[in-house]
């Protein structure tokens, strides 16, 4: 039987599965219809995606695996974080002066767009069809006299 713990680390790595297998689709498409200014740009967006939800995610599991209690307010923050990075990543690519010369803005766009539905479906369908207890029954005292 899986602990709770194995199942959270499954629904998160198949969710990371899922939006990875995105973004290479999507280089493949963005290469076979504009080229590989756009299969960079997809391919970029792509790492984006699940470089940042797997930090946040995996960063958020560990967190509810040692303290429980502040879980709420680190994926409250993780999700703030998530977003600072993003912009700052935007604007680092944007100055770099990459963008629309070495990366399409579209296609980059676009596949962090994907690789974020992609993430979030499937991790909300795994979650909500796992079977996790809410609580953890208590333990039952050994009957007097051993097993009858």
């Amino acid at each position: 039987m899986k602990t709770t713990e194995t199942r959270t680390r499954s629904v998160v790595t198949r969710a990371a599965l899922a939006a990875l297998v995105v973004g290479v689709v999507l280089v493949a498409v963005a290469a076979a219809v504009s080229g590989a200014s756009a299969a960079r740009g997809a391919a970029v967006g792509g790492v984006i995606a699940v470089g940042i939800f797997a930090f946040g995610a995996f960063g958020v599991d560990a967190v509810s695996r040692l303290m429980p209690a502040a879980s709420l307010m680190f994926a409250l923050l993780t999700y703030v974080l998530q977003v600072v990075v993003m912009a700052l990543l935007f604007v680092a690519i944007s100055r770099s002066g990459l963008l629309d010369d070495e990366l399409d803005r579209n296609w980059l766009g676009g596949a962090i767009i994907a690789g974020a539905f992609a993430w979030m479906v499937v991790q909300i369908r795994l979650a909500t069809t796992a079977r996790i207890p809410a609580f953890e029954p208590a333990a039952r005292p050994p009957a007097e006299g051993g097993a009858r």
